[in-house]
C-alpha cells in the first residue's frame, strides 16, 4: 500500500476509531468503579469517646454570598469540641459582617479580621495560617467559605485519621450546579482532575503521590506544625496540593476519600468566574509543563471533538451537497464514537446525582476546555479576587 491509496486510508481511520471507541468504552465502564476502595462512609453519627478539640478553620475573601450557610452547616457539626474560626481576608463585600451575623452569638464562632498579606505570602495561605494561629484545636478543619458541610462528616473524616493513623485526611464531595455554563464545563473539568489521580499511590504511605482536596482537609495540629502550617506552601496557589505533598515529605501519611455524601460546594458562580478560578490553578496541577498542557489540548481535540466535527460535516457533505463520500458505514461508526462519549458524560452526571440531560453540552464542554488549558499554558499570569499569580504563585 502507498500513501493516498484507499486502503491505508481506511485502515488509519478505522485503527483511529478503533482506538476511540475502545477508549471511550473503557472510561464508561470505569466511571462506577472510580474511588470505590477510597468512599467514605457515613457510618455512626456518634463522636468517639474523649474525642478531640477541633478548631474549624475559614478563609473568606468577597464570600458574602456564602459565608451564612457555610458558617451555619458548621455550627451543625456532631461534634462536642468544636470551636470556628472565620477570617475575613480584607473582603470589600461585608464578608466579616454576614459571619457575624450567620453566627448568631454562638460563642463558638469567632470572626478575625483578615491582615494585609507579607510578602511572599498568597492570600488564601495567610488567611488558613491566621486562623491556625488563633485555633485551639488539636485537630484543624480547613473549609472553603463556599462549603456546606454534612452534620456527620467530621465524625467521618476524624474516624479515618485516627483509625489509618494520618496527619491529613481529605475528601472529594459534591458540586452545586446552578446556571447553565456551570452544569456544562465544571464537571468536564473536574472529572479531568479526578481522573488524572491515583487514589491508591495517593493513600499509599510507601508512594509519593500526594493530593488534597482544599475544600476539605483535616490535620492534626502537632503533625501541622512540624513542618510550619501554611508557612510552607505560603506563595503557591495550589495550596492544598503543596500541604499534601509537604506531609507526604515529611513522611507522614496523609488519606484522600470519596464522599459525596459529605459536603457541597458550589466553586464558581457563572463562565467568568470558571474561566478566572480554573484559570489560576488548572495548569498548575499539571506542574506546569507546557509538554502536559498541549498533549491535553492535543487528546482532547483528537480524542474528543474530531469526531463530532467529522460527523458533522460528513453529514452535511452527504445530506446538503450531495456527496458520496464518506460512507454510510463510515458515517456510523462516527456516530457511535460520539454517541459513547455522550455515554460517558451522561454516566458521570448521574453518578454525581444530576441530570444525564446535561450530556449534550459534552462537546461544548470540551471547546472549553480546551481553550482554557491552551490560554493556561500560554498565559504568563492569572488573577482572583483582585489578586495575581506568575508561574503559580503569589506576585506582588
Amino acid at each position: 500500500m502507498t500513501w493516498g491509496d484507499p486502503a491505508l486510508s481506511a485502515l488509519i481511520a478505522g485503527g483511529y476509531l478503533g482506538l476511540l471507541s475502545l477508549l471511550w468504552l473503557l472510561l464508561w465502564i470505569g466511571v462506577p468503579l472510580w474511588g470505590a476502595r477510597w468512599r467514605l462512609e457515613e457510618g455512626d453519627p456518634a463522636p468517639p469517646p474523649g474525642a478531640r478539640r477541633v478548631t474549624a478553620c475559614v478563609p473568606a475573601r468577597d464570600e458574602a454570598d456564602n459565608i451564612a450557610a457555610c458558617v451555619q452547616a458548621l455550627r451543625a457539626l456532631r461534634w462536642p469540641d468544636l470551636e470556628i474560626v472565620v477570617v475575613d481576608d480584607q473582603s470589600g463585600d461585608g464578608t466579616g459582617d454576614v459571619a457575624r451575623q450567620a453566627a448568631e452569638g454562638d460563642p463558638r464562632v469567632r470572626v478575625i479580621q483578615g491582615a494585609a498579606l507579607p510578602r511572599g505570602w498568597a492570600g488564601k495561605p495567610w488567611a488558613c495560617a491566621r486562623a491556625a494561629g488563633e485555633a485551639t484545636g488539636e485537630l484543624l478543619l480547613f473549609v472553603d467559605a463556599d462549603v456546606r458541610i454534612h452534620p456527620q462528616a467530621l465524625v467521618a473524616l476524624e474516624r479515618t485519621l485516627r483509625e489509618r493513623d494520618l496527619a491529613l485526611v481529605s475528601a472529594f464531595g459534591t458540586w452545586e450546579l446552578q446556571s447553565f455554563w456551570e452544569r456544562a464545563l465544571i464537571p468536564a473539568v473536574g472529572w479531568l482532575i479526578r481522573g488524572a489521580i491515583d487514589l491508591d499511590r495517593v493513600n499509599d504511605p510507601g508512594q509519593p503521590e500526594a493530593f488534597a482536596n482544599g475544600q476539605l482537609i483535616l490535620v492534626d495540629r502537632a503533625a501541622y506544625d512540624t513542618l510550619d502550617g501554611h508557612g510552607a506552601v505560603r506563595d503557591q496557589v495550589l495550596d492544598d496540593v503543596r500541604l499534601a505533598q509537604a506531609f507526604k515529605q515529611r513522611g507522614l501519611a496523609i488519606g484522600l476519600c470519596v464522599a459525596p455524601w459529605a459536603f457541597r460546594v458550589r466553586l464558581y458562580r457563572g463562565l467568568g468566574e470558571i474561566i478566572a478560578g480554573y484559570g489560576k490553578n488548572l495548569y498548575e496541577g499539571m506542574g506546569r509543563q507546557p509538554i502536559l498542557g498541549l498533549g491535553s489540548v492535543l487528546f482532547i481535540a483528537v480524542g474528543a471533538l474530531v469526531p463530532f466535527a467529522a460527523l458533522a460535516v460528513g453529514l452535511f457533505g452527504r445530506l446538503g451537497l450531495g456527496w458520496g463520500v464518506p460512507s454510510a458505514w463510515w458515517l456510523g461508526w462516527l456516530a457511535a464514537v460520539c454517541a459513547l462519549q455522550l455515554a460517558f458524560r451522561w454516566r458521570i452526571e448521574r453518578r454525581d446525582g444530576r441530570a444525564g440531560t446535561v450530556a449534550w453540552t459534552h462537546p461544548l464542554a470540551n471547546v472549553l476546555l480546551a481553550w482554557l488549558l491552551l490560554r493556561a499554558v500560554l498565559g504568563l499570569h492569572s488573577s482572583w479576587k483582585g489578586r495575581r499569580f506568575v508561574d503559580g504563585r503569589a506576585a506582588r
